[in-house]
């Protein structure tokens, strides 16, 4: 992947593939241009030649928050919000943000729908610096663990450990190529061949859904059968992908998005009131349960707009219920959420230790650390209240907790807010996530200017979850994550 560092350094090429990518880099800083001019945020580059990552690219003398920035001090839907008055790019045409050259209809970058009003994206860093910080990780990303392999026409994003890969892993890779369409023009292909490899491996208890992991020889592994959070991206990854690039080409992606859904009804949802752990579960100690980080209210929301079953509205109200009775009863002074939880529908509690997977069950851990994005999400594209005021418990914590310090994060939390046992480092999986959860009020406005630049300065991981997490995280932060029910680009 030696053409990333070509376009992060701005080395000239003579390949035809690198030259695409610099078409496509041009486009996007051209959008990015046009989003700052939009936002009231001077276009001057700050550090120089504006290379993603570089020493000077962050936080400049132009930088967001002045009185020009969006809505002031960083906030969205204010008077200079995006999507005002002069954000439509006159009557007539596709709006600026949306020209793409064919590369997708909804391209990274473009900046057409604003979040929630009162949301905030950080205000210290122009808008382009934002958005090129994510080209410069995602690049780093792809080389570190987008894998061809396993088959034609395949690719699978690695691990690096305890196997091959993960439906949570195939899930997030699709999500991301939908995302970065449009900055990315190999972002199709690899959807693609995320898309075939997730159909070569059918769980054995629907095949609707997929096997949970493969090992080295691409076999699946460890029973072949759904762990629900993977089948939830991949269905929400394909309706985004209907929007991005269609559904007359080779791959019918809605058609293929309403057979995942249908699959995940049938064998993971639970009477419309929670999701099980996946098809395997069939009764038993472990049916009566679910993750925590299960709880995607955006994804359940857009099934609904995309079927019109109303199981997944229920299934919406049911799971944002559940988390305001578990902070209520269980984590009144933290908000956190634990990693797996029993009785879902009827008076909610946490999981002992060792339920599924270790001592931390019960506790804030590596599954409840993505609640703040997923949470985060869905009130930043929904201004539903109930979301916000989940975050707005868990933000209050965090904050008193590390003293308004993103590298005090600990890597997972008891309920009632005392740092477990061993966690007393910093792993982008916990901090990264906290970030999204910010933007959901501008009293968090300086946190979430810290913790941007925290996440960023932390680089790359070199573990697969920790830098996928923070990847999407930066999507969100940035400004460019959207709907499939609510696409920012008109499709036409």
């Amino acid at each position: 992947m030696a053409l990333w560092r070509g376009i992060s350094d701005g080395y000239l090429w003579n390949s035809p593939t690198l030259l695409k990518w610099g078409i496509a880099v041009t486009l996007l800083s051209l959008a990015c241009a046009s989003c700052e001019n939009r936002h009231g945020a001077d276009t001057t580059t700050p550090g120089g030649s504006g290379a993603p990552g570089g020493s000077g690219a962050q936080g400049g003398s132009g930088a967001q928050g002045g009185s020009g920035a969006q809505g002031g001090s960083g906030a969205q839907g204010g008077s200079g919000a995006q999507g005002g008055s002069g954000a439509q790019g006159g009557a007539g045409g596709k709006r600026p943000g949306c020209q793409s050259s064919g590369l997708a209809a909804q391209p990274f970058g473009n900046h057409e729908r604003a979040y929630t009003a009162g949301s905030i994206l950080p205000s210290h860093v122009p808008q382009g610096d934002l958005d090129r910080a994510v080209l410069d990780f995602h690049a780093a990303w792809k080389t570190n663990y987008l894998r061809e392999g396993c088959g034609d026409g395949r690719r699978y994003v690695d691990v690096h450990s305890d196997g091959l890969t993960f439906s949570e892993a195939i899930g997030y890779g699709m999500l991301i190529s939908a995302y970065m369409a449009g900055a990315d023009p190999a972002a199709q292909t690899d959807f693609d061949g995320l898309f075939r490899y997730f159909k070569d491996h059918p769980s054995a208890g629907d095949a609707r859904l997929m096997a949970w992991k493969q090992d080295q020889s691409c076999a699946d592994v460890d029973g072949p059968s759904s762990a629900t959070d993977g089948d939830l991206d991949i269905a929400y990854a394909l309706l985004l992908a209907d929007e991005q690039w269609g559904s007359s080409g080779g791959i019918d992606y809605r058609a293929e998005a309403l057979t995942v859904i249908a699959g995940i009804q049938t064998a993971e949802l639970r009477d419309g009131a929670f999701l099980t752990l996946g098809d395997w579960v069939d009764g038993g100690e472990y049916g009566n349960a679910t993750r925590s980080s299960d709880v995607m209210p955006g994804h359940f929301q857009s099934f609904a707009a995309t079927d019109g079953n109303e199981s997944f509205s229920r299934l919406l109200d049911a799971s944002l219920g559940m988390f305001a009775s578990l902070q209520s009863r269980h984590a009144a002074q933290s908000g956190l959420l634990p990693d797996f939880i029993k009785s879902p529908s009827d008076a909610p509690f946490p999981a002992e230790p060792y339920f599924l997977e270790d001592a931390a069950d019960g506790a804030y851990g590596y599954n409840a650390c993505r609640v703040p994005w997923r949470i985060g999400t869905y009130w930043l594209t929904s201004g539903d209240t109930r979301a916000k005021q989940i975050l707005d418990r868990q933000n209050a914590f965090i904050r008193e907790a590390t003293n308004d310090d993103p590298r005090s994060i600990a890597a997972g939390y008891d309920l009632n807010g005392a740092a477990l046992p061993d966690s007393d480092y910093s792993s982008l999986a916990f901090i990264a996530p906290f970030g999204v959860g910010a933007m959901s009020d501008g009293v968090n406005q300086a946190w979430l200017n810290d913790l941007w630049d925290v996440v960023i300065a932390m680089g790359t991981s070199g573990a697969y979850y920790e830098d996928t997490l923070k990847l999407l995280s930066l999507i969100t932060m940035s400004g460019n994550w959207w709907t499939p029910a609510d696409a920012p680009c008109p499709n036409d």
